[in-house]
């Protein structure tokens, strides 16, 4: 490129920034067409993308902000109706045993979520657009960093980690996954800028898996949103036109199509922390819920973090409510798992008959009894007449093409090893008898 078409990129360029002027005047030589169809395609591309940066700032109210790295753009605003959090310590344990004191304390949240030129992430993806909220005054506050092109995602990123050494607990949906780990491979390719160490971690990605995929199917947070929390955020953009719309700003200067992203940007930092203050009130140890479901979901991550007590309990109060089936069957069987590990044999045994036929939950019921009869009541015969049983239920079930195959070869041959000790063991017993 020309050293002319050089000069007169660098001046578009500076419309980026609304504190700037324009240039009073270009001279001639800046201002004649390019010598070469590429040349004046670029020199296009530099202006169109200048003026759009101009125009995204205005019609959304943006503000350009300066530090050491450069420049991009911020844009601030609150949502009332949010009321802050207040954590509960034991429902906090159960989302992040071991978390330091700072997570009890709710100012110290920094809800984060991005949007990026690809939904799949990896070292060619950026964060173009980092949503960061927090509580204050009632409400939500909320700045969204964007960067206008590619060179400002030094001076964004170190707006970031400005932002969360003030507030060190990162509280993300679907962030440990995606989120965090993209911006810190981003933080590494800098090099200029140390990658920032949140204090903690919250994600509600699996909480929210746990309490609600059973019911909803999807855990959108929009779904999640409709569904739970009550809120219907109307029209929204589908994610995977946003690293498009993107590109397109970048390469023409195509503004106004980015005003959806940012509201879905909003909405989506809206949405979680709505949804952390939901799963903390379902995890709080004086929580009650009449939805089975929810109360199943609560059961899971109780059992999973240990807390064995609790699960149990929540665990009969789903069970005694209006459960799918095979939920009810899963529910029964992670109840009889821990009444058996608990020494209550008489509610196990009792769970395992209610559970027993043609689901996973029912072989292992099965195999249970099996195992309750030859080795606590010392029954084999009856233990045998139930691995019997199994063996002829799981063969009604291949039949009728109810079990994968490799499932259905794995529990037969389980069920036929433990039904050949068992008739072994029953003939001894009857000989032993009949001897005496």
């Amino acid at each position: 490129m020309s050293a002319s078409v050089n000069r007169a990129t660098d001046r578009f360029a500076r419309l980026k920034a609304l504190q700037r002027p324009l240039p009073l005047h270009l001279s001639r030589r800046e201002t004649e067409p390019a010598e070469h169809p590429i040349e004046e395609k670029s020199l296009g591309c530099a202006l169109g993308a200048a003026i759009g940066s101009e125009r995204l700032a205005l019609i959304l109210g943006a503000s350009v902000k300066r530090n050491r790295h450069g420049e991009y753009l911020s844009l601030h605003c609150w949502h009332g109706g949010h009321a802050p959090c207040v954590p509960d310590a034991a429902a906090l344990s159960l989302l992040a045993p071991g978390a330091p004191e700072e997570i009890v304390d709710a100012d110290q949240w920094l809800f984060l979520d991005t949007e990026t030129t690809g939904l799949m992430g990896g070292t060619g993806t950026y964060p173009f657009l980092v949503g960061l909220a927090w509580w204050e005054g009632g409400g939500l506050e909320v700045e969204q960093l964007f960067m206008r092109e590619y060179s400002e995602e030094r001076s964004l990123l170190l707006a970031l980690a400005e932002r969360l050494a003030e507030r060190p607990v990162l509280v993300t949906f679907n962030g440990k996954s995606f989120d965090w780990p993209l911006l810190e491979t981003r933080y590494r390719m800098m090099r200029t800028i140390p990658p920032p160490a949140p204090r903690a971690h919250l994600d509600f990605l699996h909480p929210a898996r746990n309490l609600w995929r059973l019911r909803l199917g999807s855990v959108r947070l929009s779904q999640l949103e409709r569904h739970v929390l009550g809120w219907d955020r109307g029209a929204d953009l589908v994610s995977e036109m946003i690293p498009r719309i993107y590109l397109e700003f970048v390469r023409h200067g195509h503004a106004d199509p980015l005003v959806p992203v940012v509201h879905h940007n909003q909405m989506d930092l809206c949405g979680l922390a709505g949804l952390s203050g939901r799963v903390l009130a379902l995890l709080g140890e004086e929580a009650t819920s009449q939805d089975g479901l929810e109360l199943y979901g609560v059961s899971r991550i109780c059992e999973r973090r240990g807390e064995v007590k609790r699960a149990r309990k929540l665990y009969e109060q789903s069970i005694a409510s209006e459960l799918p089936t095979e939920t009810d069957r899963a529910a029964r069987r992670a109840l009889a798992r821990l009444a058996k590990r608990d020494g209550d044999l008489a509610l196990a045994r009792e769970l395992w008959e209610g559970t027993v036929g043609n689901s996973r939950e029912g072989y292992e019921a099965y195999e249970q009894l099996a195992i309750y009869f030859e080795h606590e009541v010392r029954e084999p015969r009856q233990a045998l007449v139930i691995a019997r049983e199994a063996l002829a239920e799981l063969r009604r079930a291949n039949q009728v093409g109810m079990i994968v195959t490799a499932a259905y070869r794995r529990t037969k041959e389980r069920f036929e090893h433990r039904l050949a000790r068992l008739e072994r063991k029953a003939g001894q017993t009857l000989l032993d008898t009949d001897g005496a």
